[in-house]
């Protein structure tokens, strides 16, 4: 499982709750976006970026997300979900997942999502901060040698 993840600095566990299948019987398409949500937030803490939108009110915005099915995830199953970042550009950041499942030893999906950076004090777009790009590129370097 190590071997499939081991080019994401963020990689988060969470277990499959029997209330997220759906009538085909397997984890509901919507639930895998909601492990995506999970992921990303969990890389913004990572970057400390949520805490730079609530001093400077420049913070992350999703902007588009897609999401590519491999196998089905049913429960019991625990899945890890990996991040990491692609792409940076003056403004935004193309984000990926992956969510291995335990149980299939296999990548149940993958997907990735670009984040606009967004002035909430002005409702408008804003160039990504010199200090996030810095942050990005510095976790991303923790593994940067395993892709």
């Amino acid at each position: 499982m190590n071997d499939l993840l081991k080019h994401c600095p963020v990689v988060i566990e969470i277990q499959v709750a029997w209330g997220e299948m759906d009538a085909f019987q397997h984890v509901n398409n919507i639930v895998y976006l909601r492990y995506f949500e999970t992921a990303r937030i969990a890389y913004f803490e990572r970057l400390g970026y949520i805490e730079l939108r609530q001093t400077t009110g420049v913070g992350p915005i999703l902007g588009s997300l897609q999401c590519r099915f491999k196998i089905p995830v049913t429960y019991p199953d625990q899945v890890f979900v990996g991040t990491w970042v692609s792409q940076i550009d003056a403004d935004r950041f193309i984000i990926k997942f992956q969510i291995v499942s335990q149980k299939h030893q296999k990548v149940a999906a993958e997907g990735e999502g670009v984040i606009v950076s967004y002035d909430y004090r002005e409702n408008k777009k804003a160039p990504l901060p010199e200090e996030v790009k810095q942050r990005i590129q510095a976790l991303e370097a923790t593994v940067s040698a395993k892709r």
